[in-house]
């Protein structure tokens, strides 16, 4: 059995079920149609979690279907920005305290504003980042909004 993320022990601390799936991973197979594929997911259930910066807001994070783009004005407006931008991959780490391909939405090294497609309380399961490469938990969407306190937008294109 997978070890414990600090995003398990969030859902655990507020009794929210959730299974952990592990899969196989490599460096040059991190995307989420891929991973999808590999937890047995349409791509539209798994969503991946960007880290961006906002012009107004600094750090924020959004977390979207894994066979969709981010729609970065829709971000700004949600999140009361002008501009937003990806931040670059060499800072994510330092920032979130998780690497390129295991970014989770819950857990992370300090508490950031999290934008949830609106796409994702209509979906059990959902699958995001455990917060390590190979690792993923499936959930209620509903939960995940809970659990992040996350913020509902149409971001997805």
């Amino acid at each position: 059995m997978a070890s414990k993320t600090n995003a398990c022990r969030i859902l655990d601390q507020l009794r929210i079920p959730y299974a952990l799936h592990e899969y196989e991973w490599d460096e040059e197979q991190l995307d989420a149609v891929t991973v999808a594929a590999k937890v047995g997911l349409p791509p539209e259930q798994l969503f991946k979690t960007l880290v961006l910066r906002g012009d107004k807001t600094g750090i924020l994070m959004a977390c979207i279907p894994g066979d969709k783009e981010l729609h970065l004005k829709s971000l700004a407006t949600a999140s009361g920005n002008k501009k937003i931008e990806m931040v670059p991959v060499k800072e994510i780490q330092s920032l979130t305290g998780y690497i390129r391909g295991g970014v989770s939405p819950l857990g992370s090294k300090k508490k950031y504003p999290l934008f949830l497609d609106r796409s994702a309380v209509h979906l059990h399961p959902i699958s995001i980042s455990a917060g390590r490469r190979g690792l993923q938990i499936f959930m209620k969407g509903t939960d995940l909004e809970v659990a992040a306190e996350a913020k509902l937008a149409d971001l997805a294109q």
